[in-house]
Parts: structure tokens; sequence; C-alpha cells
């Protein structure tokens, strides 16, 4: 069958063109495979695609994994107990296991106080003599010195120096760590603040005044532990015997606690803080936010108005208001009144952004279209709008992590926050300032640990936002 039809050309002339039933034939189909230059994804992938491609963003997302799990995890794989305190290893150092001698209490001490030996109040300072010996009651260790020395006629007292260089004169003796008072008493235990391993000991006695001799002891002191804690390790440990102790990766503090598992069983603290209270306060303010956002009028006005009368309130002004009010005196444990604080003064910074991206999105088309099928307000907030700006409130919340992290170790740190006995790494940084000049670990380990869990989430929250932001996508 052939049809024919007319057009017009150019010059005004109709032309007679044939169709035949091939012209209408089906087409062929196409067997070859269409190649996407860009495969459709959707928004959270393509964030994902995004965020992977930021190495620093993906590095402090595994330092927070990690932390997390460290917390939740790590007593099942370090067993010692944060609260247990081993008075033999106070405020030592980072060890990984080593062999120590074990050696009887110090409390079992006892001062030797000889009879019938008196001081000669008329006796010149000048004529006292050195002591004729010097010597070692027990063997030295980490965790005592006994000493003992003779008496010297017409001394009223004695004083013990100690230095880590051998003495020559008077004037370089060291440091004074007492002053006996009696003339008769010929011992003495020290055991402050042993950390060196070599140290000299001088003894000079006095009258009015200091003699002009002294006699010195060199000592060199081994690693000890008390008996009563190495029978904690092995039950048949005695005096004398070499006992392994358990390793302390982070050392010990003031009590002899384990710093690691302090830090692991404070991390808990910090981190329930840090999540809990941003996680509320933002659900708060993206509820408040969208509401004021849709309305607006009279209803926006008022909302925004009293969150910047919250925002203006001092906040160290209402922790101690909430402490009073829960009852928690000084040196309890403050964290309710410091959940409560946070919740109640943090919920605006999201209720001002989330408010800012509802006025923004009201107008959309897509929400015209809802309401004119009848939507509700509300479900035009809660199913439309605020899932739209969910990557904002995410960006937010990762925000408001470190910084209610920061904000419980600066409350702790000044003894508003966390109190002992709990730990939190605030309060440890607290306990360990007091002696950082002696035992910085103390106070390293938690700060370190502060710094780097805050800095990790302020990166990962650099990244979400760069990774979150429709604008920053590639168009390739």
């Amino acid at each position: 069958m052939t049809l024919e039809t007319t057009t017009n050309t150019n010059q005004g002339k109709p032309q007679i063109i044939s169709l035949s039933s091939d012209d209408f034939a089906v087409a062929e189909k196409n067997t070859g495979t269409q190649v996407l230059s860009r495969p459709s994804l959707s928004y959270w992938k393509d964030a994902w695609i995004r965020l992977k491609k930021n190495k620093q963003s993906i590095v402090a997302l595994v330092t927070v994994i990690l932390v997390v799990l460290a917390t939740l995890f790590g007593p099942l794989l370090y067993q010692v107990d944060p609260a247990e305190q081993v008075m033999g290893r106070v405020s030592e150092g980072p060890s990984f296991g080593k062999h120590v001698t074990v050696i009887d209490d110090s409390s079992n001490f006892k001062d030797t106080i000889l009879e019938g030996v008196e001081a000669s109040p008329t006796f010149e300072a000048a004529k006292l003599e050195a002591a004729t010996t010097f010597e070692l009651t027990q063997p030295a260790s980490s965790q005592g010195v006994a000493l003992k020395w003779s008496p010297v006629k017409g001394a009223s007292g004695y004083a013990i120096y100690r230095a880590t260089e051998k003495p020559t004169v008077v004037t370089n003796l060291g440091v004074p760590i007492t002053e006996i008072t009696a003339g008769n008493q010929v011992t003495y235990l020290d055991n402050y603040d042993l950390k060196e391993k070599h140290y000299f000991y001088s003894v000079i006695a006095k009258n009015v005044e200091e003699a002009p001799t002294f006699k010195t002891l060199e000592v060199r002191l081994t690693e000890g532990i008390l008996l009563t804690d190495a029978q904690s390790i092995d039950p048949n440990a005695k005096i004398g015997d070499s006992v392994k102790i358990p390793a302390k990766p982070f050392g010990t503090d003031a009590l002899g606690r384990d710093l690691l598992s302090r830090l692991i069983s404070g991390g808990r603290v910090s981190l329930f803080i840090g999540f809990f209270a941003p996680f509320l306060s933002v659900l708060i303010g993206v509820a408040v936010g969208g509401i004021s956002g849709y309305f607006g009028g009279k209803t926006d006005n008022w909302i925004m108005r009293f969150t910047d009368f919250v925002m203006a309130l001092p906040f160290l002004l209402f922790m101690i208001l909430f402490k009073v009010v829960f009852g928690a005196g000084p040196g309890e444990d403050g964290i309710g009144p410091m959940l409560v604080s946070l919740v109640a003064l943090s919920w605006t910074g999201p209720t001002r952004l989330t408010r800012g991206q509802i006025l923004q999105l009201r107008e959309s088309e897509f929400v015209q279209a809802s309401r004119l099928l009848g939507a509700k307000p509300l479900y035009l907030i809660f199913r439309h709008l605020l899932p739209n700006t969910l990557g904002v409130i995410l960006v937010s919340l990762t925000f408001s992590i470190p910084s209610a992290i920061f904000t419980e170790a600066f409350l702790s740190f000044i003894g508003m926050g966390v109190a002992p006995p709990t730990a939190s790494w605030g309060s440890m940084c607290n306990d360990g300032v007091k002696s950082f000049l002696t035992t910085p670990h103390e106070f390293i380990f938690p700060a370190a640990i502060i710094a780097i869990v805050v800095l990790a989430f302020n990166i990962l929250g650099d990244g979400l936002r760069d990774a979150l932001d429709p604008k920053m996508r590639s168009i390739e």
C-alpha cells in the first residue's frame, strides 16, 4: 500500500511524496547498554561519597568511634577496678609490668627512743660532733628508707637531709626532709616522694644551732611492693620475694588508682553528658524552631523574644541554682543539675538555626502542593519541612557534642560538676593539676583525651557541613 501526500517547497510549488508500509515499520530495539556518566544518587549517598573524600573527617570519625567503643567495651578487655586503691603504687608513672621485691609495711616501723640520753642546754653547738654510725635498718626500696644513727653527745635534736649528689660541705646537704626535736630519737623513716633510685642522706646534730660536721649515707633504692599489696597478687608472697606487678599503661593517681581504667570509666560519664544533653537540646530546639518558622507572625515574635531572653541567662548562675534545687551540696555529685542546665539553656541555638531553614522552605512548591491537598500544619512541619533541614540539624548536633563535653570538663575542673569518687575526664584533670609538677601524667592523659575527642568532633562537624550542603555538590 502506497500513500501520497503533498508538501509546499520554498518556490511555492507542491511536491508529491510517496509513503509505503515500510516507513511505518517498528524500529529495531537497541541491544547496546546505555552507560550513564554519573549514576543517580540519593541525597545521603551523595553526602557519604563526599564525606569519604575528606580524609581528615574520616580520621575524626574513626577516632570518635574508637573512643566510644573503648568506653563501652573497654572494661571487658581491661578488667581493673577504677576505684581500687593500691597505696604501695601511689602516683606511679606508666609501666608495662615488672618484678619488684616484697617489703614490710612501713606502718610497722617504730622510732627508736634511747633511755638515759639527755641534751645539755649549755653544750655549745660548735662542739657537736658528727654521728659515729649512720646506716639502714632494713633494705631501702621505693616504699621507704629506714635510717638509724648513733646518738651525739649534747645534741637536742637532729636534721635529716636528702640529696641526689654526694654533699661535700654543710651548705650543699640537699633538701631538709625532717627535723627531730628529741636528742634521744635516733631513727627515721623517709617515704615521701621517693622518685629517684639513688640518694645521699645526711644527718647533722643540733643544739641551739646545727653542728659544723655531718654524716652521709649513700642509698640505692630498689623497686618494692608492700606485703599486703603483694599478697593480693600472689597469696603466698613473703617479705623478700620477687613478684611481678600488673602493668599500668597510664600509671596511677595520688590514691594508687589505675589511670587507664579511670579514663574508661570517666569516659562513660563525659560522653553520656556530651551526647545526651545536646540530643535533648537539639530535639527541643528543632521542634520550637519549626513551629516558630512555619506559623510566623505573633507566634514567631513571642517565641523568638523568649529565645533571646533564655540566651541572655548566665549559665554558671543557673548551674548553681539547679544544684541548690536538687539539694546537691559542696563535694556532692552534680551530674543531674549539669544535665538540666545544659538542656534548659542550650536549645536556643538549634531553635534559631531551624527557624531560619523553615522560613526558606515554607513557601516551596512541594509545601504549597501538600497544603492544597489538605495537609495540616503539624503534618507539614514534621513530615516535609523538618526532614529537609535534617542535614543542618545533624551538623548542629555534631558541633554541640564537643561543646557539652568541654563544658562538663570545665565544671568538673572547678568543682561544680562531677565530684569524686565518681570519675570523669574533667574531675581527673582537677585531681591531676594539683601535682602536675611532680607527676604530670595524672593531668596529661585526661587532658589529652579531652583535646582529642573535642578536636575530632569539630573536624567531623566541618566535614559533615561540607558534605551535606547541596550548594557544594559536584556537578560532574
